[in-house]
């Protein structure tokens, strides 16, 4: 994922920050508790087709 890409985007729910999951090829919006898939080297930011990630998931990117 480009750093200066990552730098630009935001959540589309939350407008808040986002933290790129390499090994699950996500990106993580840990106020809206979505995930937005990567798919082939382009983010799906669109909330309807994001995952929502529970609360352990949170902690353990927290850590």
């Amino acid at each position: 994922m480009d750093e200066t890409l990552l730098r630009i985007l935001v959540c589309p729910v939350t407008k808040g920050p986002l933290i790129y999951v390499k090994k699950n090829k996500e990106l993580i919006s840990l106020d809206a508790k979505l995930a937005y898939a990567i798919r082939d080297d382009i983010p799906v930011m669109l909330a309807d087709e994001a995952r929502t990630i529970s609360q352990e998931e949170i902690e353990s990117l927290k850590d």
